[in-house]
């Protein structure tokens, strides 16, 4: 790859969710002829684009965002998966002489992309399935227990009430012979670009809570309701699909399964996505070599962007 000749960085924004990353790389995306590539595990959905507080239709005309609205929420996708399509995106940005804007809130998916990740076996769909047939036929502790027999560090790092990682465990066990743990010890290619990386952090969290709660209002009044029950009604999705563990389409399910009442629901929603961005908070506490990024200042994040860039 020639990336030695890139006149600007990979450029990633990070922060918790309701912090303004969208806005202001859209706004960044103007200075240094940008291309902007989406790192959300809720935005890669079709048909979740009010919950995810996807940007509109106007916006993505103006500035178009790669990896958003491709898959169907039954899809499962992977950090793994994320890291080969960003890079691709990546590429091409630069053959177009753009310069990479990665901007989202799944920490997951930008470790991955920026330290690299083990190499694992691809799912097996036939490996999959005769796993599922053992957990129907005996339930997930009695596959869980079959785990942690050939890899016990993994089996004590996945909840027994996990079927999806713990599928993934035992498969990847099943098609290389190789434990998940000796697997993910190997060495890992770090992302072949030089890359500046920015984050909103957060001393005030009323400041962030109270932008929380104003989203998800909003996104109430725009008919967040009636964009779940779409997917409620299609029939084959269900809460164990990470498209509707996303928060706020969980809470907005049980509602419409009868669980909870509507205030219960919008209590739940805002609880639950002002936890998710503690979780962000967190990673983002121990990240190396990032630029801080102040909420509510899109001038001066901007600024310092611009600087950084210029060093």
């Amino acid at each position: 790859m020639g990336h030695q000749q890139v006149k600007h960085p990979v450029i990633t924004i990070m922060g918790p969710t309701a912090s303004g990353k969208t806005d202001l790389a859209m706004t960044l995306c103007d200075q240094v002829n940008g291309e902007i590539i989406s790192v959300d595990s809720a935005l890669i959905y079709k048909g979740m684009d009010i919950g995810t507080a996807k940007p509109t239709s106007q916006e993505l005309e103006r500035y178009p965002h790669k990896l958003i609205d491709f898959l169907d929420p039954k899809q499962i996708y992977s950090a793994a998966d994320f890291r080969r399509d960003a890079l691709i995106e990546i590429e091409k940005a630069y053959q177009k002489g753009k310069t990479p804007i990665l901007v989202g809130g799944t920490m997951m998916y930008f470790k991955s992309l920026v330290e690299g990740i083990s190499e694992l076996p691809e799912a097996q769909e036939k490996v999959r399935t005769e796993i599922e047939e053992i957990a129907n036929q005996h339930g997930w502790d009695h596959v869980h227990a079959k785990l942690a027999e050939v890899d016990p560090v993994s089996a004590q790092r996945i909840h027994p009430n996990d079927p999806q990682r713990i599928n993934r465990a035992y498969e990847i066990f099943l098609i290389s012979g190789q434990t998940m743990t000796d697997l993910m010890k190997k060495e890992k290619q770090p992302i072949p670009y030089p890359v500046k990386q920015f984050a909103f952090q957060c001393e005030d969290k009323t400041q962030l809570h109270q932008r929380i709660e104003q989203r998800f209002h909003k996104m109430l009044d725009l008919g967040f309701e009636n964009e779940v029950k779409a997917l409620y009604l299609r029939g084959d999705l269900h809460l164990d699909l990470p498209s509707m563990r996303s928060v706020g389409y969980r809470q907005m399910w049980e509602y419409l399964d009868g669980k909870l009442d509507k205030e219960e629901m919008i209590f739940r929603g805002i609880v639950a996505t002002r936890q998710l961005a503690k979780r962000q908070l967190t990673w983002l506490r121990s990240w190396q070599n990032m630029t801080q990024l102040v909420i509510g200042n899109e001038k001066e994040n901007l600024q310092r962007i611009l600087n950084s860039l210029s060093c």
